[in-house]
């Protein structure tokens, strides 16, 4: 079993995994070459062209998983709401009404983006060893895109929504959860070896709104998988205040952002693999600082299943010699040594 795999079944492994969220996309050279011939949508609906940009990252840096190149908006066209990107996803005509959500429907497994099933095929066949993970978008995210009708700071649209509707709410929700059932199920038949869904804008709730309205839908789906034979990743940006909820999904592993450290985020995770969490913006500085700030996120690791990655996806400016730089830093750090270094000089260890 691959070392990712491992990790996210909970192994304390003797190094950390890592992969990169968006690696595969926008701060590389050989994908903006891409751009310059295709659209986003068209990559992302064309086998060969999907299947090339996944694999470009893994090809640069050598990572331990490759991720699908896709956008969590992918399976909304198949349930009616009909997506341009410009470049931003923008849906025509949002959800604003119960009469809106009424007209939507749930489509059958094979018919919600049959162009990724065969981009997994072609991966699979190129990839080896290398382990696949595939994604959708959570409920809650998605309803947010469908009602807003783009991406927002706020939502306020959904937001409005969510309190004036609270019933064409939840149908929506029972919609989306089925179509994201269904859609997954889909790349775990196609051959995916792990699964991470993504609920970009819980953060934007309270906790008893999320409970209501975020967390159902979401354990929901992640339920339905339990059978499927692969680990099932969550991740929800600016989330801390709904540690406590998240807790109860059911999953093998959770992705976690900057805002705490590892160590308080296993504390508030017990018995789950974690997966994260250098910011983002620390690929932007000098080496000297990403080398301090990645190394502190490794030592926060220790003590339990750790997938390196950033808290939330790479910017576009970043310098690929960053990231290959960082990919080397992180499977050369022994995580065994470091443990027994951490035991042998406790306070040592917290502050290096």
């Amino acid at each position: 079993m691959s070392l990712l795999l491992r990790a996210l079944r909970g192994d304390d492994t003797p190094r950390a995994p890592i992969w990169i969220m968006r690696q595969a996309g926008r701060h590389l050279p050989e994908y903006r070459a891409l751009k310059q011939k295709y659209d986003f949508w068209t990559l992302a609906r064309t086998p060969e062209l999907t299947a090339e940009v996944t694999l470009q990252p893994v090809r640069r840096y050598g990572l331990d998983a490759a991720i699908l190149f896709s956008d969590i908006m992918t399976p909304l066209p198949a349930m009616g709401l009909e997506l341009e990107f410009r470049p931003g996803p923008v849906l025509e005509r949002p959800v604003r009404s119960p009469t809106d959500v009424d007209r939507l429907r749930v489509p059958d497994r094979d018919e919600v983006a049959p162009f990724v099933a065969d981009a997994i095929g072609l991966l699979r066949a190129s990839l080896g060893e290398v382990p696949l993970i595939g994604f959708a978008g959570a409920p809650l995210t998605l309803a947010a895109y469908a009602v807003q009708g783009g991406g927002s700071k706020e939502f306020e649209r959904f937001r409005a929504f969510v309190r004036q509707e609270p019933q064409a709410t939840e149908a929506l929700l029972d919609a989306l959860a089925e179509t994201t059932v269904r859609y997954l199920r889909s790349q775990i038949d196609a051959g995916v070896q792990a699964v991470q869904l993504f609920d970009s804008w819980a953060g934007i709730l309270d906790v008893p709104t999320y409970r209501r309205f975020g967390l159902r839908y979401a354990a929901r789906v992640l339920d339905a998988l339990a059978d499927a034979g692969v680990p099932r990743i969550y991740i929800a940006v600016a989330a801390t205040h709904l540690a406590e909820a998240i807790a109860e999904l059911p999953l093998e592993a959770v992705s976690v952002d900057w805002r705490l450290p590892l160590s308080r985020w296993r504390a508030l995770l017990p018995g789950r693999a974690l997966q994260g969490n250098l910011d983002p913006a620390a690929l932007l500085g000098p080496w000297t600082s990403l080398e301090t700030e990645a190394t502190r996120v490794l030592r926060e690791g220790l003590g339990g299943a750790h997938v390196f990655n950033l808290g939330h996806g790479i910017f576009r400016d970043t310098e690929p010699d960053q990231v290959a730089r960082l990919v080397e830093l992180v499977q050369g750090f022994d995580r065994v040594r470091a443990s027994e270094a951490t035991s042998e000089h406790p306070a040592a260890g917290a502050a290096g």
